[in-house]
């Protein structure tokens, strides 16, 4: 029987509310994608910024592990550093014989050098050598859209004006995005003429930061109707100062700016469909899709308004650790499955490897989704999922849990969080100080210490000096 070809659909700061039913943001071709597949409810990411959870994704272990704890364009080496002698299942792809191809926002490592990972052929988004800015001169653009029609960026004093959304007159065909899917297309319609497996990895930046997109798009999404937030007005009263402190950034917008943000937002999802089915297509269309695993998955989140906040990074909320997850496994996956198991990031590399009998890596700490895929039910299935967070340029350091109703944060620099999220989905009551909820917050203090003992994050485990104590109960407790 021949091996399956692999089509990996990445996003950038996709909140998986954007698929959930009752989502103002229209996606037709993944909700077909997802009727057609299982699609994980309760995935979450294992970091809440790029770099981490792509290096985590690639080699299935968590950062602390890898070593790439910021994002790799933003802090020197010795700030960030992939551990080079870390496998990862793109190489262990090639060795079997795969024919591999990557386009897009790359952001696992520093030397871009894909063949070094076993993608033979690769267009990587940033990169001196894409062909992106001359596709844009083929089309008669400029380097950057500057047709705005709308557009809102965020002033401060001594900092550079950051955009935050925009709506600008130009084709489809000039984005990032569509370039990108325009690849992996071309990349599986090459691939149908040879007898080889594939795997073509599209990793587009959308709909992330900045918010910019073809007024085509934008639209289609009156910002008059778009719903506020649940969370928009949380005081975040009981959560750490430095939230409040970031929320500031924003205080100069109008409900219109922040309406206008969302829409544009939505905008880039919808855009991105349309890649999706375009792509979709092309699998019809030579015959390769009854063989072809499709994965369409997220990296991180982004707050988009919740609790009035924009951007990303130390907000431990939902919407933006929560993500997008869909495989569609022809032959052998249940189709139309909601699965709500707890899964993340790391439970991707042993997945792919299964499916397609290339064999585990050495190391990695998640489990193969192959038997939730069939629809099965396995008893020692784990009933908690854990995050990292280690805390960007300024080393906010944060610890997750999820289990059950509840979610834990440690916070190393100020009172930690505890949320209910069966009564409290939007986070807006911190349970953390409720002598009501000791118990609770006991036992998922020690679930987090079982998940670092685990993985081995010997910085955690032996940050015992009298001024380090932050934790409600210690490691040995």
């Amino acid at each position: 029987m021949p091996k399956p070809n692999i089509l990996f659909l990445m996003t950038d700061q996709q909140q998986a509310g954007t698929l959930d039913s009752g989502s103002p943001c229209r996606t037709p071709h993944l909700d077909r994608l997802a009727r057609e597949g299982t699609r994980f409810i309760n995935a979450h990411t294992v970091n809440a910024i790029c770099s981490p959870t792509r290096a985590s994704l690639f080699t299935g272990v968590y950062p602390s592990q890898h070593g790439m704890v910021d994002c790799a364009h933003a802090v020197p080496e010795y700030r960030a550093e992939l551990r080079a002698y870390l496998e990862m299942w793109s190489q262990r792809l090639a060795a079997h014989g795969y024919q591999m191809g990557y386009f897009g926002k790359w952001h696992v490592e520093r030397s871009e050098n894909l063949e070094r990972f076993g993608f033979g052929e690769y267009d990587v988004d940033g990169s001196g050598s894409s062909g992106y800015p001359a596709h844009r001169r083929s089309l008669g653009l400029p380097p950057q859209p500057r047709d705005y029609v709308t557009r809102y960026a965020v002033p401060h004093p001594g900092y550079p004006d950051y955009l935050l959304y925009g709506a600008y007159d130009e084709p489809v065909q000039g984005t990032r995005a569509w370039y990108d899917y325009e690849h992996g297309i071309d990349f599986v319609r090459r691939a149908a003429r040879t007898d080889r497996p594939w795997c073509a990895f599209v990793s587009s930046g959308w709909p992330g930061d900045p918010h910019s997109v073809p007024l085509a798009y934008y639209q289609r999404y009156d910002p008059a109707e778009i719903p506020v937030p649940p969370s928009f007005h949380d005081p975040l009263a009981d959560r750490p100062n430095l939230y409040r402190r970031q929320r500031a950034e924003w205080r100069g917008m109008s409900w219109l700016d922040h309406a206008r943000t969302i829409a544009c937002y939505y905008a880039r999802v919808t855009l991105l469909d349309e890649q999706t089915g375009r792509i979709l297509r092309a699998l019809e269309e030579t015959g390769q899709a009854d063989n072809t695993i499709v994965v369409y998955f997220n990296d991180h989140g982004i707050m988009m308004g919740a609790h009035g906040l924009h951007s990303l990074g130390v907000f431990p909320f939902e919407e933006g650790y929560r993500i997008p997850f869909i495989i569609k496994w022809p032959g052998q996956g249940v189709a139309g499955q909601l699965c709500d198991q707890p899964v993340n990031t790391l439970d991707l590399a042993p997945t792919l490897l299964e499916m397609t009998g290339c064999g585990p890596l050495a190391q990695g700490e998640g489990r193969s989704l192959a038997p939730l895929l069939r629809g099965e039910s396995p008893a020692d299935w784990p009933d908690d999922s854990f995050a990292e967070f280690h805390g960007q340029r300024y080393y906010w350091t944060q610890r997750l849990v999820w289990a059950g109703r509840y979610k834990y944060v440690f916070n190393a620099f100020d009172f930690d969080e505890l949320y209910d999220l069966r009564a409290d989905p939007y986070e807006m009551r911190n349970l953390a100080g409720d002598p009501g909820h000791q118990g609770v917050l006991e036992e998922m203090v020690g679930r987090m210490w079982t998940h670092i003992r685990a993985i081995g994050d010997e910085n955690m485990l032996h940050s015992q000096y009298g001024s380090l104590r932050f934790a409600p109960l210690g490691p040995g407790a």
